[in-house]
């Protein structure tokens, strides 16, 4: 193992969730094809002992090692599933059981960060990771979970949160949102919405809220609009046209409308539009930027301008945006 990747354990205990374990190390196994260094993730499985592990969907799991030999090591990323019960009225409840929780602690101390994937959340707080902080859980044991740990701010709104050094997700297909988000925040975002691109899915940003996530882009079809695209990125502070896209493609803007609905369902003022957007919604997230200098950067030139994209586009306005999903440091 190279000494530059990133040391990735996730916990495997009787009952899991077979996707929590499973989904976050597709998403960082795509990195090494997306990328040409060496960097990347080395992922592990770690149980208490090294019997198979069965999964709550009945599928059995070997882990790669033991409890107290990851605590040995010095781990990048921890990762923390949970597991559920239903009654006979299909209630559900998160379980937490004391030696995974004394195991989260332990192996918490020796994390970079803390990721938990749906009802992994109640780990975390059972083992007082989450206290005094911001987290989600999966919608069906949010009311648990703020019951349960009264000292944790339960929003089940967003698809996953960041405080700091730790992380919390929703649902169980979140987690791949969630696994994404660390790979941006590791290696970028156009790495990030490659293996997004590959996996077939949208890049949802970190802090995010599914009412607020905006598809990224498609995968295009033909290099003329790959290059459009990437155009459209490099140039968006400028005052582009229609027009202008029109002639950098050597098409008319008849056919270079009938171009964009074919390969991306949508109009080029449209797309030049949901660029801009969501290039202001970075800045907002992860800048102190005025609203002037985000209008300026992003090509909206005014913050008029700005504040009706947002309007139209996200049904809110940069301000309140900024105010709800500043990214935490």
């Amino acid at each position: 193992m190279s000494s530059v990747e990133r040391f990735i354990v996730v916990l495997l205990f009787d009952g899991v969730d077979l996707l929590d374990v499973t989904g976050p190390p597709e998403v960082f196994a795509l990195l090494r094809r997306e990328t040409d260094d060496a960097t990347g993730y080395h992922v592990v499985l770690a149980a208490e002992t090294m019997d198979p592990v069965t999964t709550s969907a009945g599928v059995r799991v070997l882990p790669d090692l033991t409890f107290r030999e990851a605590a040995t090591r010095a781990i990048d990323t921890l990762m923390v599933p949970g597991s559920v019960e239903v009654d006979d009225q299909r209630r559900v409840r998160a379980l937490t059981d004391p030696t995974v929780v004394r195991w989260v602690q332990t192996l918490a101390g020796r994390a970079r960060r803390i990721a938990s994937v749906c009802v992994g959340a109640h780990l975390l707080a059972a083992a007082g990771l989450l206290d005094g902080k911001r987290a989600t859980t999966h919608w069906s044991t949010a009311q648990q979970l703020a019951a349960e740990h009264p000292s944790v701010e339960v929003d089940a709104d967003p698809i996953f949160i960041r405080d700091h050094d730790v992380w919390t997700g929703a649902g169980i297909t979140a987690c791949l949102d969630l696994s994404l988000a660390l790979v941006a925040e590791d290696f970028g975002e156009a790495v990030a919405l490659r293996i997004a691109r590959q996996l077939v899915m949208y890049l949802k940003r970190p802090s995010g809220q599914s009412q607020f996530s905006v598809p990224i882009e498609p995968a295009s079809t033909t290099r003329r609009m790959d290059e459009l695209r990437h155009h459209v990125t490099r140039h968006l502070a400028d005052r582009l046209t229609v027009a202008d896209l029109a002639e950098h493609a050597h098409v008319s803007e008849r056919q270079l409308t009938r171009i964009f609905k074919t390969e991306l369902g949508t109009t080029p003022a449209a797309y030049l539009e949901s660029a801009r957007v969501e290039a202001a919604r970075n800045r907002l997230e992860s800048t102190d930027d005025t609203l002037e200098r985000v209008a300026t950067a992003c090509g909206f030139h005014t913050t008029d301008t700005l504040i009706r994209a947002f309007r139209r586009t996200l049904d809110t306005t940069p301000t309140e945006y900024r105010n709800r999903f500043r990214r935490s440091t």
